[in-house]
């Protein structure tokens, strides 16, 4: 298994102003994969996003059965989505890729992250033949994981604490139109498209 990366490349020091969030002056109008660590890290820096959306979606943790989305803002022009998800204790997601770059930053409790690299040449429809290569785990302090679009991306996130988490993430313009990435079975070594709903 190859040696995860190195966590805490993305950190800064600078914090935003987070009180006029449908227009979050601070993120670029089209944002890249390498602004993504220093947008993530202004919103974990900053209290009011902290203490005014975060904390308060501990409860929602609490009554959710799965993790989910729990706000989402889409820019106008599909150049970035910026949603925060919450993870009860014991809840993950499928093996995916996504059709854009992404970045995350865990800001409550921690989630395991698990990497994959594809082992064939996708040449057969429906047929992805995968091996895990790292895993890491991935709390406030660490800052954030990247990924960029399909095969260099696939991945599963989740929460195998007792605790609950809360993630932000950011994803870029999509390169797939409605395809929002692809889900994965190594069981049976599948592959397929998942459109956004």
């Amino acid at each position: 298994m190859a040696p995860p990366p190195e966590k805490g490349d993305t950190m800064i020091s600078s914090v935003p102003d987070v009180h006029e969030r449908e227009k979050l002056p601070y993120l670029p109008p089209q944002p890249e994969i390498r602004e993504a660590g220093v947008f993530l890290e202004r919103l974990a820096g900053d209290p009011a996003f902290l203490e005014g959306v975060i904390l308060p979606l501990l409860d929602e943790v609490k009554d959710a059965g799965d993790w989910h989305v729990a706000r989402r803002h889409d820019s106008p022009d599909g150049s970035y989505s910026l949603q925060i998800f919450v993870w009860p204790p014991g809840t993950r997601t499928r093996i995916h890729d996504h059709s854009s770059w992404g970045a995350y930053r865990c800001l409550v409790g921690s989630v395991l992250e698990e990497r994959y690299k594809r082992l064939d040449d996708a040449s057969t429809p429906e047929h992805a033949h995968l091996k895990k290569i790292w895993e890491l785990r991935w709390s406030r302090e660490d800052g954030a994981s990247t990924v960029f679009p399909y095969d260099n991306g696939i991945h599963r996130v989740g929460n195998t604490s007792d605790d609950p988490a809360i993630s932000v993430h950011l994803y870029g313009p999509r390169l797939g139109g409605e395809i929002d990435g692809r889900d994965y079975d190594p069981s049976r070594n599948y592959v397929c498209d998942r459109i956004e709903s």
